[in-house]
């Protein structure tokens, strides 16, 4: 069975409706609700569907950011993961980071926990870059499949169908591989009272 890592990344809530700093330089972000990024809730979601079907044996969520970024990995644990790593990034190295920092601190990750699987949204709702999937993959140089909407298991590796601009694209890849999580992939389920009460009272 495989070994799946799950990027979680922590944005302002989908909800909330944005304000720019007066001198423009960014967005208002102290006082504002945070959640997971959307995208990566999905991603968690299939990586813990694929530990029910037996495919994998353990779920691993990395999320880099603040210390604000726990409540993150808490709701990634609450939703399923069994661990969760947090790679503290904070003040201005926090506002500078890239999207192919964070695709080098997974492709670490990856090598270091021996995952078979990564997994991460397709783009992060903040920045709307749609680059870290392919980053990652490009430095562990493993096959990807972006996009995905649906993954199926088979004995050689994984069958992805993929959302394209034409429609899909069903491609064949063999594991380690790398996967970013579409919009239709999924429904994710909620992080529930008992499971958070389960995974954090010692």
């Amino acid at each position: 069975m495989s070994r799946v890592l799950v990027g979680v990344k922590r944005v302002i809530d989908y909800a909330v409706k944005i304000r720019v700093k007066p001198d423009k330089s960014g967005v208002v972000t102290d006082g504002v609700k945070h959640s997971m990024n959307p995208f990566d809730e999905i991603a968690v979601e299939e990586a813990v569907r694929m530990k029910e079907k037996k495919i994998a044996s353990e779920i691993i969520a990395v999320s880099c950011g603040p210390s604000q970024a726990q409540e993150t990995l808490r709701t990634a644990l609450a939703m399923g993961a069994d661990r969760a790593i947090h790679v503290e990034v904070a003040g201005k190295e926090y506002e500078t980071l890239q999207p192919l920092h964070v695709a080098k601190i997974l492709a670490k990750l990856s090598q270091d926990e021996k995952a078979d699987i990564v997994i991460v949204g397709k783009q992060a709702i903040d920045d709307d870059s749609n680059q870290t999937a392919q980053m990652t993959a490009a430095l562990l140089d493993w096959p990807q499949g972006t996009f995905a909407s649906k993954v199926e298991k088979t004995d050689a590796g994984l069958t992805v169908t993929r959302e394209i601009d034409g429609g899909l694209e069903v491609i064949k890849t063999k594991l380690p591989a790398v996967l970013s999580a579409d919009l239709r992939l999924n429904e994710p389920r909620y992080a529930t009272l008992p499971n958070i009460m389960v995974k954090f009272i010692y």
